[in-house]
């Protein structure tokens, strides 16, 4: 089999979580562009509206469905309607997330609970719905959005550091419990990227920017675009003994120290 094989997607059936935009639309969008059909959810019919209009846009035939990833009920319809409709769901992306910026001695309990709901119980929730089928069918992929912030803190994201390093660990335990069913389950954790919500902090002169960019080896922010590679390595054949590894898309934050003030 030619290697470049081992990276199509032709046939497989993807869902990915909050894909209408940003990270989640690019992702899915190069699913497709390596043969998979893609699914996604988002939680408002008109965000699912604008979603289908833009993959649409960019050539590409997608199916939503308005869910909230945090409600069993709802996750169990949207799968079984995919399957139905679709396919059984071969590849599964959590990446619907929410961060709240706010110190931790004023965020209330309700907010923490809120970005854990969102970002560690749903995509226990929702690989939980389709792990059933992929091990009938013999064979899944499972990827976790994770981020840097599962391995650093930071000053106001206590609770998103809390659920992505929670959401690491899910994605080790489903490698370990499920491996033997031929199910990888593996996490890509972005660096800092460049989309909408991130705009006012990357123009010229903005402190964030410039700290950004000081501490990324690449000395740039990350583009969506750069998320898409791993996503379909995670995704094929190609990574069929890879297992519970994170693969982190940060331009080399992680491996670097910073420079030396001068």
């Amino acid at each position: 089999m030619s290697i470049l094989n081992s990276f199509s997607l032709e046939g497989k059936v993807a869902l990915v979580t909050g894909a209408s935009y940003g990270i989640g639309f690019a992702i899915a969008s190069g699913l497709a562009q390596a043969g998979a059909t893609v699914c996604f959810n988002d939680i408002k019919q008109e965000l699912v509206d604008k979603g289908i209009e833009a993959y649409k846009e960019a050539g590409i035939t997608a199916h939503g469905f308005v869910c909230d990833v945090t409600n069993e009920d709802q996750v169990n319809e949207m799968v079984a309607h995919f399957e139905k409709e679709v396919g059984v769901i071969d590849i599964l992306v959590n990446n619907a997330g929410i961060i709240k910026r706010i110190p931790m001695v004023e965020m209330s309990a309700a907010d923490f609970r809120q970005v854990i709901d969102v970002d560690l119980n749903a995509p226990f929730i929702v690989a939980k719905a389709v792990i059933p089928s992929m091990i009938k069918k013999g064979h899944g992929k499972i990827i976790n959005i994770c981020s840097m912030m599962s391995e650093l803190g930071r000053e106001t994201v206590s609770a998103y550091a809390a659920a992505k390093g929670g959401l690491k660990m899910l994605t080790k335990n489903i490698a370990s419990e499920y491996g033997e069913f031929n199910i990888q389950c593996n996490g890509i954790g972005p660096g800092y990227i460049a989309t909408p919500q991130t705009a006012p902090l990357r123009e010229d002169g903005h402190p964030f920017n410039s700290f950004i960019i000081a501490k990324t080896p690449a000395a740039r922010w990350g583009e969506t675009d750069d998320l898409v590679g791993p996503a379909v390595f995670l995704s094929s054949e190609a990574s069929d003994f890879v297992n519970g590894h994170i693969l982190y898309v940060d331009g080399g934050i992680l491996a670097y120290i910073g420079k030396q003030p001068k």
